[in-house]
């Protein structure tokens, strides 16, 4: 969707304004940052022809990154309508979390104004603290959808895409994808040549779209094999369908007999049954740190219907969904890593 103000024609200025939360997440802002940079003058001169970006705070003051890392200078809060759009980074969050009363009190005083919105990463708590996200959906980190979704029930979170531009309000995973984001905003304003500069730069081949998939929370130990690698991305970007063998193969550009025996000399399993493997395992995880149904994580994990999946989780893990639900309340109950599911070579039988 296009924003609420109108554009501006390409090669006219891009200005944002940065409002940088209490221990804000460095990554997410240098990433959208630098793409305007790159973007703002010829070649790595950094001179703001282009773009025009500001770094506020409530107090002005310099602001402290989560990994201790300081942003200097740092303004007051400055008019909204001094920007095309102004981009609020989070920090970290917990239960004693602060809330910046003035930061809030700015983006509603932005958003009556219409100047678009966008939550980076934990961003996007400060626009529903502001009251501004009732009724719509949110882009937000897999990392952090359990803790939205506690704090917040009434919101609606998104976490397998990596941002949703809903005219007046952007938000966005955040982390690495924040280029993306950045990306498709210089695309906007002028012109998709400035976009593919910084990008190239910044050693990226290209933006991704925003409904491109997060990746799931698993983590693989080294696998040398770089055509298992490439399938195993493939599994991991569709946990929510069972893929044939033969679409697999002909994806990565090979046989799927040549497949099949790669993952076997790599992982003694065939891709079929590590396939199936995977979206258990991410059926897992889903049981233990969401409050999705038993139904809908099968149905999330690419089975038939609960009676299929409810039988291979069985047989892989010893014990029914509906047990593992009831054990992941219990504070006795074996401890299951909350965000990484770790799968190494030879890892099934």
């Amino acid at each position: 969707m296009m924003p609420s103000r109108p554009d501006f024609a390409h090669g006219e200025p891009l200005s944002v304004g940065f409002v940088l939360l209490h221990r804000f997440t460095l990554l997410p802002f240098a990433a959208f940052v630098d793409c305007l940079r790159l973007a703002a003058d010829e070649g790595d001169r950094s001179r703001q022809l282009r773009c025009h970006w500001t770094f506020m705070t409530s107090n002005g003051q310099n602001a402290t990154s989560s990994c201790g890392a300081a942003i200097t200078p740092c303004v007051p809060l400055q008019d909204p309508g001094d920007f095309d759009y102004i981009v609020v980074i989070g920090g970290v969050q917990d239960e004693r979390n602060r809330v910046d009363s003035e930061a809030l009190a700015y983006l509603r005083r932005a958003a009556s104004e219409k100047v678009p919105l966008v939550g980076v990463c934990t961003g996007v708590f400060a626009l529903i603290q502001a009251g501004l996200m009732s009724g719509r959906r949110c882009c937000i980190s897999w990392y952090h959808h359990r803790d939205l979704t506690r704090r917040f029930p009434s919101i609606e979170p998104v976490a397998d895409r990596l941002f949703i531009d809903d005219g007046d309000i952007i938000t966005c995973a955040g982390g690495a994808s924040s280029a993306d984001l950045a990306a498709y905003l210089i695309e906007r304003h002028m012109g998709k040549a400035w976009a593919m500069k910084s990008l190239h730069i910044m050693l990226i081949d290209e933006a991704r779209p925003g409904n491109y998939a997060q990746p799931q929370p698993v983590v693989f130990g080294k696998i040398e094999d770089r055509l298992v690698r490439r399938a195993i991305t493939l599994l991991e970007q569709h946990l929510g369908e069972s893929m044939s063998m033969d679409r697999l193969a002909e994806r990565v550009g090979t046989s799927r007999r040549h497949l099949e025996r790669r993952f076997r000399d790599t992982l003694g399993v065939s891709p079929q049954k590590f396939a199936r493997e995977l979206r258990l395992r991410y059926g897992l995880w889903l049981l233990h740190y969401t409050g999705k149904s038993v139904t809908e994580i099968g149905e999330r994990c690419g089975f038939a219907d609960t009676a299929h999946f409810s039988r291979h989780f069985r047989s892989a893990f010893g014990m029914s969904p509906s047990d593992v639900r009831k054990r992941s309340g219990d504070s006795d109950g074996a401890p299951v890593d909350p965000h990484f599911l770790h799968i190494h070579d030879k890892a099934f039988s």
